[in-house]
Formats: structure tokens, C-alpha cells, sequence
């Protein structure tokens, strides 16, 4: 292979890496591959592959020796340390409009911070968010770039041609400026985390509610990927409730019920926070997964604490059509607060946010696809100003024919003693957010008596007054209301 014969350069060869780099060798582009432990890509190249345009590099020197340009380089390594150090071993070895390409799952701040560092050299940065797993990378991931701008002519063509596909479309566009493709994967992943935590609580309402067994676990899910909650998730789940051990028993049973998480969905909640937006189902997702890992602590509350001694003795067919209806509407409320956050974040970072082609980019490779989304597509197509996925009206009316589904679930799930946190915050956002009056005012009188936080009136809206409730507390009020 001559030199500057490489379309483009990939480091990091763990199996997400490896994979990204067949899927580009598949679609006809030249890809040299690179990692630190160099040894890894003689393997490589010896078996994985084996009979393809693939070369190897060396050295980071070597690598970009092999390169057109501008020259392109893709880093699938450890966010944070590992990112950032290649990034600074590579800029020397650069020239302006050369392009490097972070596809892990680094925080937003992280993609911000290189964008403006990199902003003098003429080096162009991209934070791009890829999701589908390793099937994804090998065959079509959905891929979220975001950066500098200027990156996306030399990379839109390689990028679309390997994402997935949804309806002929491509699964990848370009989604702003400096850390909007990774702040949109991280909202994914938070979206993610509920979807999954979701299902994990219809799968133990099925269990300890009603009590079916697991065989006919499967076929419920199965019936349900046939209707509007088809999805990936919803798939997978069906084919776990199904897989039996080498002991011909079920599998699923035996495993811990202790649940890891790398990160994403804790900086989705966190972000949230910061940006003020109640985003209240992904943040019990998370927080169910940090319950769930205090199992020696459980085991011991079993022990000691009560439960419900109420039984179910409803109809059972009649409950598993209200959680299928309960699932739906509390899987829009999450996907709404999702957009919520993506809209706040974006008019703070002054993003141009194409709601429509996040819809769309979500909709084939990643781990939430879905038809649904392609729903969520089309209202944002119709309205691009739509303030919640709620208010659309072909999400309003389902939302409104499935709320009184969601109450009996939650309503039963409280009675018998299960806890379903995730649905439970569905249904308290839902009846937050079309409340025109909340218990707001005696919290801001309260912060007003304690701390001269002030308060408005209903009648004159934006002019802060401060009461003085005990007669000795004075008239100065605190010079921060939001605090």
C-alpha cells in the first residue's frame, strides 16, 4: 500500500473498533487501524481482517503517513484519559483541516472543551455518538456527529454510508456545533436507561402481580413486538424470557439482580439538574440501578421490613392490556423529557437541534429503535417549534386514552407491594405537567418565611416581594430568588 492511499485512519481495536472498521472496509473505503498495544493489530489484520482493504499502522507517525487528506481519524478508546491523550500525541502530527473523530461515549464537556482548544490550530474536532452495540458498528450503527461544522463534508459520505438505514434514510446527519452529537447520545443513553428499566418493571408486575410464568412471559412480549411498543428492547427481552441453560432451565431466574452502569445515565440526570429540567424517569432509572446493587442490604430488609398483604385477584388478561397501555404512555413521557432537555440544552449552547433527524437518527441501529420513534419524526416535522412531545395531538390523544391504564398499574403495583419507580414517575410528571395549578406557592412562601427568598403574586407576575411572617424578621429579602 502507497503512501496517502487510506481513507481514513481507526484507533482503538476492541471488538467496537474492530467492527467499524469491517463495516467501512464492506462499503469500499481503505481503513488503516491502529492501537496502542500495537501488537493487537497484527492480530487483526492476520485473522479478523483477513482478505480485506485493511492496512496497519505501527506508530501514530506511521498511521498518519498512510492517510489522504485531509486526513481522518477516528479514536474508539476510554473516554476521558485515554481520549485525551492520543488527542494531544496526534495534534503535533497534523495540519489544518485534518479531522479527529472521538466516537466513545465522552461527556459533552469533554467534546466542548477540545472543539475550543483545537479552534486556533485549524484542526477540526468531532464528538460523534455511535450506538447499535457491536452488531451495530459491524452492519449499521446510528451515528451522532456534532463539532466543527467544517468537518462534515469530508466525513458525511463515508459516515452515511455505513450507518443503518430507517426507510432508505440514513441513521447519521450532522447535529451541531461543538458537543451536541455527544450531548444527544448521552440524552439516548438516559432514554435508554428508562426504556430498559421500564420493561424490567412490566416483566416484575407479570411476576409478582399477576404471577404468570415465564414461557408465558415471552409470548406477552412477543404479542407486544407486534403492535406500537415494537422495538429493539421489547425483542431482546422476549428472547431472554425464552432462553433456557445447558440444564434445560431457564437462564434469566439464576442470573444476580444487581445491575452496572458505565456512566451515561447518571450524566443525563445530572445534566437535567444543571439545565432544570425534570427529566424524573431517567433519574429513577438510574437510581433503581444504584437500589439494585445494595443486595446484601436488601437481603436483610427482606428480613426485617413488611410488605403488602394485599393479593391481585383482578383479571389477569384485563391487567396485562393496562401495563401494555401503561408501558406506551410511560415510555412517550420519558422520550417527551428527553426532547425537553435537548431543547433547553440547545437554546442554552446555542444549538440549531433538528428534533425530526434525532427522531430519525435513533430510529435504526441504536439500542432504542423503535417504530415509535418514527412517530416522534413525524410530529417534530410538522411542528419543528413543538415545545413537548405531549401537546402533539397524535401523541396527546394516545396519552390521554392510556392514563387511566397507567393509574390502575401503579395504583395496583402500590397495593400489592412492588415497587415500579420508573412508572410511578411517569405518572406524577404527567400529572404535574398538565396541572395549571401546583403546591408551588406554599414552597415559595415557606422559602420566603425562612430565607427572604421572596415570592410574585398571581395577579402581577415578574415583581418579587418579600413578607415579613413573624412581625420580627425584618424587610431586607435575599438578593437571589432562584436559590
Amino acid at each position: 500500500m502507497p503512501q496517502n492511499e487510506a481513507d481514513i485512519a481507526l484507533i482503538g481495536l476492541a471488538v467496537m473498533g474492530q467492527n467499524l472498521i469491517l463495516n467501512m472496509n464492506d462499503k469500499g473505503y481503505v481503513v488503516c487501524a491502529f492501537n496502542r498495544t500495537v501488537s493487537k493489530v497484527e492480530e487483526f489484520l492476520k485473522n479478523e481482517a483477513k482478505g480485506t482493504k485493511v492496512i496497519g499502522a505501527t506508530s501514530l507517525d506511521d498511521m498518519v503517513s498512510k492517510l489522504k487528506r485531509p486526513r481522518k481519524i477516528v479514536l474508539l478508546v476510554k473516554a476521558g484519559f485515554a481520549v485525551d491523550e492520543f488527542v494531544k500525541k496526534l495534534i503535533p502530527l497534523l495540519s489544518k483541516g485534518d479531522i479527529i473523530i472521538d466516537g466513545g461515549n465522552s461527556q459533552y464537556l469533554d467534546t466542548q472543551k477540545w472543539c475550543k482548544e483545537l479552534s486556533g490550530t485549524g484542526i477540526l474536532y468531532v464528538g460523534m455518538g455511535v450506538s447499535g452495540g457491536e452488531d451495530g458498528a459491524r452492519y449499521g450503527p446510528s451515528l451522532m456527529p456534532g463539532g466543527h461544522p467544517a468537518a462534515w463534508p469530508h466525513i458525511k459520505e463515508i459516515f452515511q454510508a455505513i450507518c443503518a438505514k430507517a426507510n432508505d434514510e440514513p441513521c447519521c446527519d450532522w447535529v451541531g456545533e461543538d458537543g451536541a452529537g455527544h450531548f444527544v447520545k448521552m440524552v439516548h443513553n438516559g432514554i435508554e436507561y428508562g426504556d430498559m428499566q421500564l420493561i424490567c418493571e412490566a416483566y416484575h408486575l407479570m411476576k409478582d402481580v399477576i404471577g404468570i410464568e415465564q414461557d408465558e412471559m415471552a409470548k406477552v412480549f412477543d404479542e407486544w413486538n407486534k403492535g406500537e411498543l415494537d422495538s429493539f428492547l421489547i425483542e431482546i427481552t422476549r428472547d431472554i424470557l425464552k432462553y433456557k441453560d445447558s440444564d434445560g432451565k431457564y437462564l434469566l431466574p439464576k442470573i444476580r439482580d444487581t445491575a452496572g452502569q458505565k456512566g451515561t445515565g447518571k450524566w443525563t440526570g445530572i445534566s437535567a439538574l444543571e439545565y432544570g429540567v425534570p427529566v424524573t424517569l431517567i433519574g429513577e432509572a438510574v437510581f433503581s440501578r444504584c437500589l439494585s446493587a445494595l443486595k446484601d442490604e436488601r437481603l436483610e430488609a427482606s428480613k426485617v421490613l413488611p410488605g403488602s398483604g394485599h393479593k391481585f385477584t383482578g383479571d389477569k388478561v384485563a391487567f396485562l392490556e393496562d401495563l401494555r397501555r401503561a408501558l406506551y404512555a410511560s415510555k412517550l413521557i420519558s422520550y417527551a423529557q428527553g426532547f425537553m432537555l435537548l431543547r433547553e440544552a440547545a437554546k442554552v449552547n446555542k444549538w440549531n437541534l433538528n428534533y425530526g433527524s434525532i427522531a430519525l437518527m435513533w430510529r435504526g441501529g441504536c439500542i432504542i429503535r423503535s417504530a415509535f420513534l418514527g412517530n416522534i419524526k413525524d410530529a417534530f416535522t410538522k411542528n419543528p417549534q413543538l415545545t413537548n412531545l405531549l401537546l402533539d395531538p397524535f401523541f396527546s390523544e394516545r396519552i390521554s386514552s392510556a392514563q387511566s391504564s397507567l393509574r390502575t398499574v401503579v395504583a395496583q403495583a402500590a397495593l400489592v407491594g412492588v415497587p415500579a419507580p420508573a412508572l410511578s414517575a411517569a405518572l406524577a410528571f404527567y400529572d404535574g405537567y398538565r396541572s395549571g395549578v401546583l403546591p408551588a406557592n406554599l414552597l415559595q412562601a415557606q422559602r420566603d418565611y425562612f430565607g427572604a427568598h421572596t415570592y410574585e403574586l398571581l395577579h402581577n407576575p415578574g415583581q418579587f416581594i418579600h413578607t415579613n411572617w413573624t412581625g420580627h424578621g425584618g424587610k431586607i429579602s435575599a438578593s437571589t430568588y432562584n436559590n
